[in-house]
């Protein structure tokens, strides 16, 4: 097993843990982009979210309720957060384990600028 993701999952790579259940585990981001930079994963090996198959729907949403969860538990659920799931190289994922960023605790502005 050499997915990062998955050894912290099992505990094998420490990490900074914010909530962990069965299913999902959610943790500090050890390269933060925004004063709170959470990652949410499955603990199941998924590559990406373009990898996930119909059986993973319930796990899916229930990454989004611990992303919702961790957002209230830091104290940045009030004014606002972001959620970010990349996709692939392209999309810019680092770490081929499907990952969704919980991003808050300052302003973060518009995400992309518009088309012309």
């Amino acid at each position: 097993m050499a997915c990062v993701f998955c050894k912290i999952a099992a505990g094998e790579i420490p990490a900074k843990v914010v909530q962990a259940d069965d299913a999902v585990m959610a943790f500090h981001d050890i390269a933060p982009r925004a004063p709170i930079h959470v990652l949410v994963i499955p603990r199941k090996h998924i590559a990406s979210v373009a990898d996930s198959a119909d059986g993973d729907r319930d796990l899916m949403g229930r990454m989004m309720q611990t992303a919702r969860q961790v957002a209230e538990q830091l104290g940045i659920a009030e004014r606002g957060y972001r959620l970010i799931v990349n996709v692939r190289e392209h999309g810019g994922q680092e770490v081929p384990h499907l990952h969704l960023h919980v991003l808050g605790g300052k302003a973060l502005g518009p995400m992309l600028a518009r088309a012309t």
